[in-house]
């Protein structure tokens, strides 16, 4: 989907951005609660976890990945997604991951305008099918709905 050219591409992107907090806030109902690091489990698959990178009146900034490998020396974290959420205006915008510049560094690239909306159209869709597949794989990070759940207070 991020190789179709909607008309209004910056208005799509502003709609992804607010339907990805709603996809959000069904992976981590209490999100605004959560602090430090926090992991959720899902039967059979690798196990996902959230680290509260910033926390502010009107925005969290939180990164979100998967750990593969467990019991190696060094398991693999992917994809590391960094994700600023907007509380006042219920939007969640994905700043960049483990395999692509973060979003402010793609900026000084010196890239045109669409060049910058096209970067940022991707690595929100992505973020969309992302949390679709967590979520469809009962991954949460509730702590009153979900037993699996470990939070430390730990940043």
């Amino acid at each position: 989907m991020y190789f179709l050219e909607p008309l209004a591409k910056s208005y799509w992107l502003s709609k992804l951005c607010e339907a990805n907090y709603e996809r959000l806030l069904r992976l981590i109902p209490d999100l605004t609660q959560m602090a430090g690091t926090c992991v959720a489990h899902a039967d059979g698959k690798p196990s996902l976890h959230m680290q509260l990178q910033k926390n502010s009146r009107y925005t969290l900034t939180l990164e979100l990945t998967h750990r593969f490998g467990l019991g190696l020396l060094k398991p693999q974290m992917e994809p590391s997604v960094r994700v600023r959420v907007y509380l006042d205006v219920r939007a969640a915008e994905m700043l960049g991951d483990h395999d692509r510049p973060k979003v402010y560094e793609a900026f000084r690239w010196g890239g045109k305008g669409r060049e910058m909306l096209d970067y940022k159209w991707k690595l929100n869709y992505f973020l969309s099918q992302w949390l679709d597949h967590c979520l469809a794989n009962d991954y949460c990070f509730s702590m009153t709905r979900c037993e699996q759940n470990i939070c430390t207070e730990e940043v």
